[in-house]
């Protein structure tokens, strides 16, 4: 089967013609792509080709699997900025154009917040666009979000451009394509097409039913159906136990109906779905009879998902520092403020007022939650009060910023000193000193590194502020002119986290570095385990509601098929065994559940 598919691919590259290779969760995707590549390399040795995928840990695992020199990975932000950094006339032209765009309808363009006239000397004086990982819309910094529209924009609009592209890249491949947004897919399908006399071949893999992301296309049917890209289907999955391939072939609804491949044909597996009608902590149900195999402590073998950060922060042990980043009432309620006084043409009246000033002025009525959190911290109020208002709007506090890739330079200047923390427990020093701003030219310098080592130990017991002047200090890991700005842009922030224990940020780390049995449904595709354990609990995210999915609720299809999806994503990731927790289900659920995991597999604890 295996074989068939990729010479179904070779045929379409032969024919010049666009293909999409649809498979499921632990088909071997990847596998087909590496095949494609080496295929391509051998064939057409003297052709470029873009390998794309979603994040840079593909990347690396691309250019080590297939290290050809005319084939380039890249994310996709990076693949698009380098086809038109160059052109920065046109670049300069096109961002001015986008944010008048979003001044004429919102959504439409780029957003700018500044204070500054955009016409066409907005970027007169900025020497050159910058792509960084944040953005500075005066200083000319764009962002991720900001490539993308920009890259949309440019190839919509120059011709010249698409040629260029096309002369350049004779094959474009795009891998899990469902992750990429709709106006880069447009790049690739509806603006170079308009090139009749030229063509090249984009090639994309991966499976709409994984794509939980909500900036994701998610499918590419609508240029199936109008001939410009040709569906091959994959239906091995080399990954799951029967059982477990059972169930997902239910959950399933788009026709795809994968049979079990290699060893694992020959593993029956386990799948249940277990409940309790009484609330019962996680811990205590980990020490029921159905997880007496399971090792929790090897989180390379055994893993616990559930839906949202908010409902892992506390066992994994940084709860605190999720909680100021995700809810820190003050900071919507200055923005909440803002928002109203731009809205009203007023920001004049508030000019060198404190927050306590402004709040004075009932600009917008305190909301309960709000009221409840000064209650809750007093004291944190009573600093904010005393804060330049236009300092505090300036703040913006989001979990994205503490988990993610998109962490704020005081989370990203942690890490590097946690980097160091690391490399001292795995004993290696090689890496320490490579990592650190330490330089050994000496002796002494060496016996004090023995000291610094032995003193990283007591880091957990430490304050966030002691040990960023520690390793400061040391000349571990330098307060830079970046950090040193963040710091004094975001006294607020900096004032919340300096008196942590580092400990949170420790267990942040392990957390974002797998070395903790928990995780996110999110963050766990593409990953696989032998056991799984799925805990059904919507987090009070209203995207997602696992009992519209089991009980099919009328009237919500957007939010059951969103939830289906993550449903799938979990239980894919089982090679050989699963369960699933449902607290207090309805008898409809209980219905749905025998149905998918079967009579004697739906277990009430």
């Amino acid at each position: 089967m295996a074989g068939e598919i990729i010479d179904k691919i070779i045929n379409n590259i032969k024919a010049v013609k666009n293909f999409l290779l649809s498979g499921g969760a632990g088909s071997g995707k990847t596998h087909s792509l590496m095949e494609v590549l080496k295929y391509i390399h051998s064939e057409y040795p003297l052709s470029n080709v873009a390998c794309i995928t979603y994040t840079n840990i593909a990347v690396d695992e691309i250019k080590e699997r297939a290290p050809y020199k005319n084939i380039k990975a890249a994310t996709i932000h990076d693949f698009l900025w380098k086809t038109i950094q160059n052109y920065q006339k046109d670049i300069k032209i096109s961002l001015i154009e986008l944010l008048q765009f979003e001044i004429k309808e919102k959504n439409s363009g780029i957003k700018y917040s500044g204070d500054k006239t955009i016409d066409e000397n907005f970027f007169n004086s900025i020497e050159k666009i910058k792509y960084k990982d944040y953005r500075k819309i005066d200083e000319g910094i764009i962002s991720h979000n900001d490539v993308l529209k920009l890259a949309n924009h440019m190839y919509k609009k120059y011709d010249l451009l698409c040629e260029i592209l096309i002369d350049k890249y004779e094959f474009i491949l795009i891998d899990e394509y469902q992750d990429a947004e709709p106006q880069v897919i447009e790049i690739f399908l509806d603006f170079l097409p308009r090139i009749t006399h030229k063509s090249n071949i984009i090639g994309f893999f991966g499976d709409a039913m994984q794509s939980i992301y909500d900036t994701g296309i998610g499918n590419l049917n609508e240029y199936i159906e109008n001939g410009k890209v040709t569906e091959i289907i994959k239906e091995d999955n080399w990954r799951c136990s029967v059982e477990v391939i059972n169930l997902i072939n239910k959950i399933r609804i788009d026709g795809i109906i994968q049979e079990p491949k290699g060893d694992n044909a020959e593993i029956k597996g386990s799948i249940k779905f277990i409940y309790s009608n009484d609330e019962l902590y996680i811990d205590i149900i980990k020490t029921k009879k159905y997880f007496d195999d399971w090792d929790f402590t090897n989180p390379k073998e055994t893993k616990e998902l559930y839906l949202t950060h908010n409902l892992i922060a506390d066992k994994a042990g940084f709860g605190i520092v999720y909680s100021i980043y995700s809810k820190d009432e003050i900071i919507k309620q200055v923005h909440k403020i803002k928002k109203r006084l731009k809205e009203e043409n007023r920001i004049a009246e508030i000019n060198d007022l404190t927050f306590g000033e402004v709040l004075e002025k009932k600009i917008v009525n305190e909301a309960r939650n709000f009221k409840r959190f000064i209650e809750e911290n007093n004291l944190l109020f009573e600093y904010a009060k005393r804060l330049p208002f236009e300092e505090l709007s300036k703040v913006y506090l989001d979990k994205e910023k503490l988990v993610g890739d998109n962490k704020d330079f005081l989370v990203k200047h942690l890490y590097k000193i946690q980097d160091l923390v690391f490399y001292y427990e795995q004993n290696d020093i090689n890496n320490f000193i490579r990592n650190s701003n330490y330089k050994i030219n000496s002796v002494e310098d060496k016996i004090k590194l023995k000291d610094l080592i032995e003193a990283i130990n007591d880091f957990k017991n430490k304050s966030i502020s002691e040990v960023i002047d520690f390793a400061d200090e040391n000349k571990l890991i330098i307060k830079d002119d970046l950090i040193k700005q963040f710091i004094t842009e975001n006294t607020y922030l900096y004032h919340r986290l300096k008196d942590i224990k580092y400990e949170e940020i420790i267990n942040l780390y392990r957390f974002e570095q797998d070395f903790t049995p928990y995780s996110t449904q999110h963050g766990i595709k593409g990953a696989e385990f032998n056991n799984v354990f799925v805990i059904l609990d919507n987090g009070k995210w209203n995207k997602y509601n696992f009992k519209y999915l089991f009980e099919n609720t009328a009237g919500k299809e957007s939010i059951i098929e969103r939830t289906r999806k993550m449903f799938y994503v979990s239980c894919s990731r089982a090679k050989d065994n699963l369960i699933v927790y449902y607290n207090n289900p309805s008898n409809i659920v209980l219905d749905k559940a025998r149905e998918w995991f079967g009579e004697n597999n739906v277990i009430e604890i």
